[in-house]
């Protein structure tokens, strides 16, 4: 029995993993007061019909929808936004405080094809700020970004790109300019672009056919109709990320794929050749709660896609994460008040330890534990016990000690500091 193509299994060995990267989130987080949310994987379809848009990829072939026994239309979440601004306005958290600061970590689910770093069931990290429509809250969480790729060691093989795509009059007024100029080159767009002319044309810039980028080159370019109050939103987020000296590359063809989007759209990239190759993606929307029927509450955000963080990443997170466990090896379990005792001191310093609890001879005990990169094996055996000691071996260096078993807490206490 295989998984359903698409999932993936998160194996023991490589939880440490995801909780590294967790507690990254986590800490960076707190320190700018984001409070973590978590929502239902199942939401009502018209929820991301509404939100991210009629016409585009994931409502039109991604999704996950179906009729559940109410007759209700049900969808597996295919992004975090829609449902954090659903939960913000069906539980009123606006009305405590003008400004919420939101941040998750979960599954969502795309039909797609199944990839490196891109599975069908695949977990992101996402922040949204909410209850500001000033630039520098599109810095601040571009910078949070920076640190958390910072602290993974991974930020210099990643790069920015920013764009405005200024409001929605703004971007009606380009789109009549692009589709007339996109229609006098029709029949040589790529198929996927061909049915996009008239239904989504901005999502053809980000069109990954070589042919179709080529004509694009002379497009019309979003950013020579923008309006004042665009290009001095995003002229003030330039100057904040010059400050901070984050580097950024402008990319006029950044539009991001989801219809919500206004003024700034970023994207963090690696710096691979690979066509997927986006690991952060956010930007603003400020109108996505009206489109659900609520206040207007300017908001922006980002989401990282885990799988492709961890593809980044995991050969300095595996080097970071150190085996620290001791491991208690013992010739029989007849002692069980001294096994009991050193658990207890274990405990007491919140050290992690596995009892070996095979009946295996104390020799193979010991051959386990370096096999498995212990660096610490308390051994009891008959001889020691019965002059109340027992046996400290640090399997990496072969140091042995013979410790008296009163003395365990304070040698405890001692070594703890080397993990």
């Amino acid at each position: 029995m295989q998984p359903i193509r698409g999932t993936k299994d998160i194996l023991p060995k490589d939880i440490e993993i995801w909780q590294e990267i967790y507690k990254i989130a986590h800490n960076t987080l707190n320190n700018y007061n984001y409070s973590e949310i978590r929502t239902p994987i199942l939401e009502n379809t018209n929820l991301f019909e509404r939100c991210i848009g009629n016409f585009t990829d994931i409502v039109n072939k991604e999704m996950y929808t179906f009729t559940d026994q109410g007759d209700r239309s049900i969808t597996l979440r295919p992004e975090g936004t829609a449902s954090i601004a659903r939960a913000v306005l069906s539980n009123k958290i606006y009305l405590n405080n003008t400004m919420n600061r939101l941040w998750y970590f979960g599954p969502m689910f795309r039909y797609e094809r199944p990839q490196k770093g891109r599975q069908r069931q695949f977990h992101q990290l996402g922040i949204e700020c909410l209850g500001s429509n000033m630039p520098i809250a599109d810095t601040e969480v571009i910078r949070i970004a920076y640190n958390i790729l910072m602290q993974l060691n991974c930020e210099t093989d990643c790069h920015l790109e920013i764009n405005s795509i200024g409001d929605i009059n703004e971007r009606e007024l380009y789109k009549i300019d692009l589709i007339q100029y996109l229609e006098k080159y029709e029949n040589e767009l790529d198929e996927d672009s061909k049915k996009k002319i008239h239904k989504n044309p901005l999502r053809i810039l980000d069109s990954k056919n070589a042919k179709t980028q080529e004509i694009l080159i002379n497009a019309p370019i979003l950013q020579n109709y923008l309006g004042k109050i665009s290009k001095t939103h995003f002229d003030s987020l330039c100057d904040n990320l010059d400050y901070l000296n984050i580097k950024y590359v402008i990319n006029n063809h950044l539009v991001r794929g989801l219809d919500y989007y206004n003024y700034t759209a970023f994207e963090i990239k690696t710096n691979e050749t690979s066509q997927q190759n986006t690991i952060c993606g956010g930007g603003r929307y400020d109108y996505l709660t009206e489109q659900l029927g609520g206040p207007s509450i300017p908001a922006v955000g980002w989401a990282i896609g885990i799988e492709r963080l961890i593809t980044l990443t995991k050969r300095q997170l595996t080097k970071n994460i150190m085996c620290s466990t001791i491991y208690i090896a013992t010739e029989d379990f007849k002692t069980y008040e001294t096994i009991w005792k050193i658990i207890d001191i274990l405990e007491k310093y919140k050290l992690k330890f596995e009892l070996d609890i095979t009946g295996s001879s104390i020799s193979k005990k010991i051959k386990k534990a370096y096999q498995i990169g212990i660096n610490i094996c308390i051994i009891l055996r008959q001889h020691e016990l019965e002059s109340n000691s027992l046996i400290i071996k640090w399997l990496k260096t072969g140091k042995k000690q013979i410790i008296p078993i009163s003395r365990l807490a304070e040698y405890i206490n001692y070594v703890k500091n080397f993990f």
